[in-house]
């Protein structure tokens, strides 16, 4: 009976013990995923209270034209650039002349066009036709570089990842300008059906940013170069831009980085100036078609 008695409260204590530890691995288990849910809902926080704080460096930098340091009251800081012109001979377009900074800023929309102005804007947001450009010897030259090395041509829009390009040149005298079109493909398997021109050939660098086709084009010195449309066709794409002479302002960029806890948010913003409507471009006299 002694033997049995033991073995019943050593059955009981086992059990018991089970039960404790059980107990024990659950509560730990719930203790260690309410810590991971806050720091994740920490981390959040502090990450749309970074966001929120470079926006408001963007809004405070357009107002006031200056360099941005502020410290706001949601334990959040912000730094942001004095606005900064975008324009020279080298850019990225719709981002500047920095490629580090550009890393995350959108491509062009297929069909959708950027303009590249070749002529200054007055405060009062006229133009100065008088700037237009313009050389005094042989021609100026423009290069438009676009697309990646891996970029794939495929007759599926939906895996083809290879833009070709669309580029409207309008140059002469405001009351009578005229217009040169290049249509430009680097697929060789389109370019059988839409006859485009091909590129110029060989990978080009723009602002530090590395583009696998380009396209140079030419103003004559009896022309005034206005502005510069450029279209990706059949995939997005980013875009730089080079010439043989600095272009006038395409606008501003501004970058600003905000901080809340251990959690940063940078913001690359461009303010370009408005858009040519695109029925501009339609109805336009035609000089020449590349």
């Amino acid at each position: 009976m002694k033997t049995i008695f033991n073995s019943e409260s050593g059955q009981t204590l086992l059990i018991v013990i089970l039960i404790v530890v059980v107990s024990l691995t659950v509560g730990l288990s719930l203790a260690s995923r309410s810590i991971v849910n806050l720091r994740i809902s920490t981390e959040e926080d502090n990450s749309q209270r970074a966001f929120s704080a470079a926006e408001a460096g963007v809004e405070e930098a357009l107002k006031t034209g200056e360099e941005v340091e502020l410290s706001l009251g949601n334990n959040a800081v912000v730094k942001a650039n004095k606005p900064t012109t975008v324009g020279g001979n080298e850019f990225i377009v719709n981002c500047g002349a920095d490629a580090s900074l550009c890393q995350n800023i959108a491509p062009v929309a297929k069909d959708d066009g950027v303009d590249v102005w070749l002529v200054d804007h007055m405060t009062d947001g006229t133009l100065n036709y008088n700037s237009g450009w313009q050389t005094t010897a042989g021609s100026a030259g423009i290069t438009v570089y676009w697309g990646l090395t891996s970029d794939k041509c495929n007759t599926d829009s939906i895996i083809n990842t290879m833009a070709a390009v669309e580029i409207i040149v309008i140059s002469g005298r405001p009351q009578s300008p005229v217009s040169t079109r290049y249509a430009v493909d680097p697929c060789s398997d389109r370019r059988l059906v839409n006859k485009f021109s091909s590129e110029d050939g060989g990978v080009g660098s723009v602002a530090g940013k590395t583009f696998a086709y380009r396209k140079s084009i030419y103003i004559a010195d009896s022309s005034r170069g206005i502005v510069v449309r450029v279209v990706p066709l059949y995939a997005n794409t980013q875009i730089g831009i080079k010439g043989t002479r600095a272009f006038p302002s395409q606008g501003k960029s501004i970058n600003s980085t905000g901080k809340s806890g251990d959690t940063a948010r940078k913001i690359t913003y461009y303010q370009g100036f408005p858009k040519l409507p695109n029925e501009f471009f339609q109805y336009i006299l035609f000089s020449s078609q590349q």
